[in-house]
């Protein structure tokens, strides 16, 4: 007889254990009565081809959550390797919402109007196609309205893997 499994594990050893799996950074934003709110996120994923869809998961413990369910149309802005400052600046918690974008280079997205990071790799508009609970964070699939790439797409991206945001170098 095969054992039941059971048990629960520890959250900072599940952490440590997903911490290797190397992931790419973007910012996520959204409008919530004109105001632009924004997160970094790493948990980000294709779905679909026909529809586009992706996912995003969302904490259900930051204002970002609320604001995205609230409006239904986002954004994704895949980061270059040189903006890890901005991945750490919508990362921390309890910056000002009216100021937060004070500074960063920002278009608004052609189809939702949501901030676009400027110097991006790619940047996806999406509006939610369904939302599904996970735990702790809402699992948000979108459909992408629109979508573009950057600049220089080819250059390198950053990625978060130990704990620590790393350059992955272009071609």
């Amino acid at each position: 007889m095969t054992p039941e499994p059971s048990g629960t594990v520890p959250p900072e050893e599940f952490r440590a254990a997903l911490s290797q799996f190397a992931a790419g950074i973007l910012i996520m934003s959204t409008l919530q009565d004109g105001v632009a709110h924004a997160m970094t996120a790493n948990a980000f994923t294709s779905v679909s081809l026909d529809p586009p869809l992706v996912l995003v998961c969302v904490d259900k413990g930051v204002r970002m959550h609320d604001a995205v369910l609230d409006c239904g149309y986002w954004a994704v802005s895949v980061l270059a390797a040189d903006q890890q400052e901005l991945a750490a600046r919508f990362a921390r918690s309890g910056r000002d919402l009216y100021s937060q974008f004070d500074g960063v280079a920002t278009e608004a997205g052609p189809k939702t109007g949501c901030p676009v990071i400027t110097g991006s790799l790619s940047w996806l508009e999406c509006r939610t196609w369904a939302t599904y609970e996970g735990g702790d964070h809402t699992i948000v699939v979108g459909e992408v309205l629109s979508l573009g790439l950057g600049e220089a797409p080819n250059a390198g991206a950053l990625v978060h893997h130990a704990s620590h945001y790393r350059e992955l170098p272009g071609r």
